[in-house]
Parts: structure tokens; sequence; C-alpha cells
């Protein structure tokens, strides 16, 4: 009788415990439900403003299509040309900071100090509108720095130091190569512009001095290397010598050479080395054309100057879009104030 009571017990326990977790998915999926139903409800609550409003919002994009096109049609057309440069030796941050420092005389309508800078007459340098620098951002620059990184530090600073943890603390100036991009009235005023902005960065002594060092040292490293890698060559010619002499003797007579391996060791680490100097050679003298200068320009200015355009440029679309967004605004503004009023009573 007890035996019975007691499994009697434990079936409504676990009747008990599956009513629980029925309820517990019902209501799971009854929270994801309202979710969408809220999501729903609320794009419905948006097609009704729109179709209740459709014909003011269209009349105030219309309104300004209308004052853009009358906008798009007196504005001058602008030019613009891109500047392509590797920098070298920390010389990026300077580079950003004359390109920054230009703009702001854009800006400000210093044309006195814009002409003087680049050689310039007045009217040729009131017709700039930007100056603008960007980073070629490339994953594969990342990956490099990151590698050099690793094989600067030790173990331990590796493990605590992760790729991600790099990735985010890598800013624009760390990128290798960088675009610079102006902007202006004028097609034909690009042509001496990188010449002045290198040289504002290359007349530094400080980069200057470290270039100097850093050929220097390039040049004599080469110059090891090759000396080295005469000395290997002798080498390997003494060796292939002495093995054509214990050839000939070994032909002549019966004699067992036990030497044989062992020069033959020694060739193959001869030529080991030989290749690791080769290789080092090539790191160097890519190393010397790649700091040869402070800043390597990849492509410079064009003579004549692109046209600047686009939607994100264009005054009848930019009008449009904030004639609607102006009306939609002021309707919703409208509502609320209505909601509130109501709300009060």
């Amino acid at each position: 009788m007890s035996t019975n009571q007691k499994n009697n017990e434990e079936e409504i326990d676990l009747g008990s415990l599956f009513v629980l977790i029925g309820k517990g998915f019902s209501k799971f999926f009854n929270f994801i439900g309202s979710i969408f139903k809220g999501i729903f409800n609320f794009l419905i609550i948006i097609l009704i403003f729109f179709k209740q409003h459709f014909i003011k919002i269209a009349i105030a994009a219309l309104v300004g299509v209308v004052a853009g096109v009358f906008l798009e049609v007196k504005k001058k057309d602008l030019y613009g040309s891109d500047l392509l440069v590797k920098p070298n030796f920390e010389s990026t941050r300077q580079l950003y900071n004359n390109i920054n420092y230009y703009n702001d005389l854009v800006r400000q309508k210093k044309t006195a100090d814009l002409a003087e800078i680049f050689n310039l007459d007045e009217p040729t340098a009131a017709s700039f509108k930007k100056f603008t620098i960007t980073s070629v951002e490339t994953e594969n620059d990342i990956i490099d720095s990151y590698n050099k990184f690793i094989l600067a530090v030790d173990t331990t600073t590796v493990k605590s130091y992760k790729y991600e943890q790099f990735k985010n603390a890598f800013s624009d100036y760390d990128y290798k190569i960088h675009e610079i991009h102006v902007v202006s009235e004028k097609n034909d005023v690009f042509n001496n512009l990188g010449d002045v902005i290198i040289s504002s960065v290359v007349k530094n002594k400080y980069f200057n001095r470290l270039k100097e060092l850093s050929n220097e040292n390039l040049n004599r490293t080469d110059s090891l290397l090759r000396q080295n890698l005469g000395q290997v060559d002798s080498l390997r010619r003494v060796y292939m010598q002495v093995m054509v002499e214990e050839a000939k003797k070994q032909s002549n007579g019966t004699n067992i050479d036990l030497g044989g391996v062992k020069s033959t060791t020694k060739e193959l680490e001869l030529f080991d080395t030989n290749r690791r100097i080769n290789a080092e050679l090539r790191d160097v003298v890519n190393d010397r054309s790649e700091k040869y200068e402070v800043i390597n320009v990849i492509s410079n200015f064009q003579s004549v100057g692109y046209k600047v355009s686009g939607v994100a440029q264009n005054y009848a679309f930019l009008l449009a879009v904030l004639g609607a967004g102006l009306m939609v605004l002021f309707l919703m503004i409208k509502q609320l104030n209505t909601f509130l009023n109501n709300y009060k009573k």
C-alpha cells in the first residue's frame, strides 16, 4: 500500500514538473511572438502615417527638388585630383597635420597664405575648396605589422596581446599608403601641389637625419652581405677543386675515401649559407628602394582634374531629402502635440 502511494506521489511530481516546463515554454514563445507582433504593429503604423500624409511629404520633396535644381544650375563645377603616397620614418602624422592645416586655410578663406605656400596667384588659390587625407586601409598592413611586432617582443608579451587587440589599436597613421584629395573650382591647378606637399615634410631636419642614418646602415649592410657572399663563393670553388682532386686520386688507385660524405655535407652547408645571404641581400635591396626617400610618391596628382559628381553632391537630391524629412518631422510633432492634448483630457 505504501509502495503504491509512493509511486503515485512520484507520478504527481513528474506531472507537475512537465506542467511547469510546458508553461515556461508557452511563456517564452508568447514573449517571442509579442516581439514580432510589436514590430509588425510598428511597421503598420508607419505605413498608415505615410499613406495619410503622402501628398504633403511629396509636395515638400518637390519643393526641395525645385530649389535644388535652381541652386545646381547656378553652382560652379568642382574638380578633384588625388595623390597616393607611402611615408617613411613615422612622418605620416606630420603629413596629416600639414594637410589639415591647408584645409583650415581653405575654410577660413585665407587665400594669401595659400597662394604663398603653393606659389600661386590669389584667384587660383581662392579656387581651392577642400584638402583631405585618408588612409588606404588593407588587412595586409595590419597582418604585416603584427608579424613584425611578434618578432620584436618576447613570447610572454605576445601571449598577453592578441591580434584583435592589436587590430583595434591600429590607427590611420599606421597604414602604409595614404591618399591626398584636393577639390578646386579649376581643373588645371594640381600640377605643382604634390611637390609642395611632399617638400613640407621632407624639409624637416629630423626626418632627413633619420633617412640619412637609415640609408647609411642599409648601404653598410649591403656591402657586408656582398662581401660575405663573395667569400662563400670562394670557399665553394675551393671545395669543388678539392672534391675534383679527390675524385682523380680515387680513379688512379683503390683507396677508400672516408671524407667524401663530410665534404658533401660542407658543400650543402655552404649552399645553404649562400641562399640565406642572398635572401637577406634581397631584403636589404627592397628596404633601400622603399626608404630612399622620406615620402615615396606612388601616384602623383593628375594634371587635369576630374569632375566631382554624384548623388551626395547633387543639390536637387539633397534638398528633396531635406524637405521630405522636415515635413515628416513637422507632422510627427503635430501628432504628438494632438496626442498630449487628448491625454490631458
